[in-house]
């Protein structure tokens, strides 16, 4: 039994997230499984580094699956990307050891969140960011953002529902580039809670926007309540950027 390694790009724009789900066919895992068991002749099940929800995107998305299949890895690359809808691009085959597992040997992840910072929308960028007119202080979501780094309780900062699973977190960087009208958030670290990277970015739209202060982020960590923090910045922006070995 071969163990294959994929890099996988999609557009989520239309997709309910990465996760299958038991009532609709339209996730991006059910959409690589089915053609890998067309490919295969095989019932195919991918394992994922991690879940996108609903209208995210990746540029660097990992997974791997088990198979007999003799096809060697261009031609399996070559199959999916003949058989895969437009927005989901595979973009490395790898055979990998058999112990490779895409989600438990991930050691870190980095995601990007992507803004339009311009009193006019943009047609081109519409789908991948989140338009934010007026101006922004990049000095002030910057200063902000050297708070999160580290390792933090991040409940405040979550939308997870379970009491039970840790919220600890560890941030190694957060990085934000301006070009223009784009500006783009980067976050590295051990792993992220469910919606933290678009509560966070939230929270330092609001920072850049005056509406509140960057110190105050020691307090909402402390406090560990989720209405303390920012708004939940729209999934179009995110990006799955890169997963470390």
């Amino acid at each position: 039994m071969r163990n294959i390694r994929l890099l996988i790009e999609y557009d989520g724009t239309k997709y309910n997230g990465w996760q299958r789900l038991g009532n609709t066919e339209n996730t991006i895992q059910h959409k690589l499984e089915n053609v890998l068991s067309l490919m295969s002749e095989e019932k195919i099940e991918i394992i994922g580094s991690g879940r996108t929800d609903a209208g995210v995107h990746a540029l660097g998305q990992v997974a791997n699956f088990h198979t007999r299949s003799a096809l060697n890895t261009r031609e399996i690359l070559d199959y999916c990307n003949q058989y895969l809808p437009q927005d989901i691009v595979v973009k490395r085959v790898q055979e990998a050891e058999e112990r490779f597992h895409a989600r438990y040997n991930a050691t870190s992840k980095k995601y990007m969140y992507r803004i339009w910072n311009s009193n006019i929308p943009t047609a081109f960028y519409r789908k991948y960011s989140y338009h934010v007119p007026g101006p922004l202080s990049i000095e002030k979501m910057r200063k902000a953002s050297s708070y999160f780094i580290g390792n933090h309780d991040f409940q405040a900062f979550s939308s997870m529902k379970s009491k039970k699973k840790s919220t600890e977190r560890e941030i190694y960087a957060i990085e934000i580039i301006k070009e223009r009208e784009r500006i783009d958030i980067f976050f590295h670290g051990n792993g992220f809670l469910h919606n933290m990277v678009r509560i966070i970015t939230g929270t330092l739209i609001e920072i850049g926007q005056g509406k509140r202060k960057a110190e105050e982020i020691p307090i909402i960590l402390e406090g560990r309540i989720r209405e303390k923090a920012g708004v939940t910045a729209p999934a179009q922006g995110l990006f799955l950027y890169e997963v470390y070995y």
